[in-house]
């Protein structure tokens, strides 16, 4: 009878202790900045529209007929992906550590996808209301689409454990619906920046656009330089690190441009 092989990674339990308390860490300092974001931010709004067909009894015929539907605080949802992180962190550090010790010794960290499926798809899809993707089906396709990138990671790194050589189309197939949601905002994006005059964008999205864009792919990167081995990411552990780090610096760099350009009290 066959069987099956599965890589392992050799962690130490001081190590393991001292990446708990990195992530406690790393939970309370997204905590901090999502609580300041609710205290302290403006009340901007963002308006969220449907666009059913209506009839057109002049024409007879069925025209597009947009309706706002609701306007997003945005301060509060800024804030909920600094605390989907916290939540996450304060997960692995506390209830969920053993699972978490367990995951690592496997060469994989389920939790860490499960938390980007939903903090990175919030910002992202921030990110495109700041551009005028306002319509509500473009806004559940772009969160879902950018989940769906992050739930082929757990693909990437469960497929893996089971292969002598890395299967890379996981990480295909990721990377194919993350630049989906890119497309649409930049399309939105050079369109309201070729309108000029005061219809553009605000001077801070400017620097939002190309900035997360970078911070984004630099994910992706980072999975690349694990599985190729590349200098010191031949130890999964420091790629979990940089997984930590990028994350904070990412989420840390929206929330304040945001703030500094939108959000902060006059």
């Amino acid at each position: 009878m066959a069987t099956t092989t599965t890589r392992s990674v050799h962690v130490s339990d001081e190590r393991m202790q001292r990446l708990r308390r990195f992530n406690a860490i790393m939970g309370l300092v997204h905590l901090v900045q999502g609580v300041f974001m609710i205290l302290v931010s403006n009340d901007t709004t963002y308006p969220i529209f449907t666009n059913f067909l209506g009839f057109d009894p002049e024409t007879f015929s069925l025209s597009p007929d947009p309706q706002l539907l609701f306007e997003l605080r945005f301060g509060p949802a800024v804030a909920s992906f600094l605390l989907i992180s916290a939540v996450a962190h304060g997960y692995l550090a506390t209830i969920g550590f053993s699972r978490y010790a367990r995951d690592l010794r496997r060469g994989m960290n389920p939790v860490r996808f499960y938390e980007y499926a939903l903090s990175s798809s919030v910002m992202i899809v921030l990110i495109g209301l700041l551009t005028g993707v306002w319509d509500l089906g473009a806004v559940i396709l772009i969160f879902t689409v950018n989940a769906t990138m992050n739930l082929f990671g757990i693909m990437m790194e469960y497929h893996n454990r089971y292969t002598e050589r890395v299967d890379w189309s996981a990480f295909i197939y990721g990377s194919v619906a993350g630049i989906v949601p890119w497309i649409v905002i930049m399309i939105s994006f050079v369109g309201a920046v070729s309108s000029g005059g005061e219809a553009g964008p605000p001077a801070f999205v400017y620097a939002i656009v190309p900035t997360l864009f970078v911070f984004f792919n630099i994910f992706a990167v980072n999975m690349v330089l694990q599985y190729k081995k590349v200098g010191p990411w031949r130890d999964y552990v420091y790629g979990e690190r940089a997984y930590i780090i990028l994350s904070l610096a990412a989420k840390s760099v929206l929330c304040w441009i945001i703030f500094a350009g939108t959000l902060a009290p006059v």
